[in-house]
């Protein structure tokens, strides 16, 4: 299986309008591969809070018929990163979207952990409450947002729900770099799955984005990263490697769940 991570630059001089059709006509030139991979909240910015009200849009919104029609035109499942979806309550939610190469959307992830200690995302967003995976012809993926990554317990979830792998977009800062690349190593360890991570590039709101966006194997290895340009990494995954890896080193079968917390001396 071959998949696509596209490091999207997010220029504040570019519309929302035009880089969502200059992103869907990118994913359109990936034609040989059989996933594409978008970053996360590339069409508004991750830390552009300012525009979020402004650009939410419902998942049927036009970058849902874009992305759509993108993937359905290629032929490729498409995780098509997030959007700012705005709920038919009115709440806000960092809400990833993937596409089958028909053009359906097969599933949509409300990310669950926002970002900011009571400012920003956290502040401006709903959480969300249900893990997803996606079941693909040759590999099961977990879905997680930005600083998921950060939280072991729902990688953990979601493998126990059959994930060999793991969709992380994101619009991870610079100053944190070096967090991102050692996170989502970890992660692929921990699980012995692979960590398709996507990262942005540019500037959001005068946040330096990180770049970098990485796929790791279920060894932990890095098997390609990108620079701080826009970029495409394509790379090659087997579902057959996290089996072999899972039965070589059978770590997850050791795993004592229900541990309870030492207790404090009398």
């Amino acid at each position: 299986m071959r998949a696509s991570l596209m490091q999207i630059a997010v220029n504040p001089e570019e519309s929302v309008d035009s880089r969502r059709q200059r992103v869907a006509s990118l994913v359109r030139e990936q034609s040989d591969v059989d996933l594409v991979i978008l970053p996360e909240l590339w069409p508004v910015g991750a830390f552009s809070y300012q525009a979020f009200a402004e650009e939410a849009e419902p998942l049927d919104g036009p970058t849902h018929e874009a992305m759509a029609k993108a993937a359905s035109d290629t032929g490729v499942w498409l995780h098509a990163g997030s959007i700012v979806e705005r709920a038919a309550d009115g709440v806000l939610y960092n809400t990833s979207l993937v596409y089958s190469p028909a053009g359906e959307r097969v599933t949509a992830y409300r990310k669950i952990h926002r970002f900011g200690f009571d400012q920003g995302e956290a502040t401006l967003m709903g959480a969300g409450t249900t893990p997803r995976t996606v079941a693909l012809p040759e590999l099961t993926l977990g879905l997680a947002t930005c600083y998921d990554l950060r939280f072991p317990e729902l990688f953990r979830q979601l493998t126990d729900a059959g994930a060999q792998g793991f969709v992380v977009p994101a619009g991870w800062p610079a100053r944190r770099r070096g967090h991102w690349t050692l996170l989502a190593r970890a992660r692929a360890v921990e699980n012995q799955a692979y960590v398709l991570a996507c990262s942005t590039t540019g500037t959001h709101a005068g946040v330096e984005q990180a770049g970098h966006s990485l796929v790791v194997d279920p060894w932990g290895e890095v098997l390609a990263e990108a620079g701080t340009a826009e970029e495409v990494l394509t790379v090659e995954l087997d579902a057959a490697k996290v089996t072999a890896t899972r039965e070589q080193f059978p770590a997850l079968k050791d795993r004592v769940l229900g541990v309870e917390p030492p207790r404090s001396a009398s």
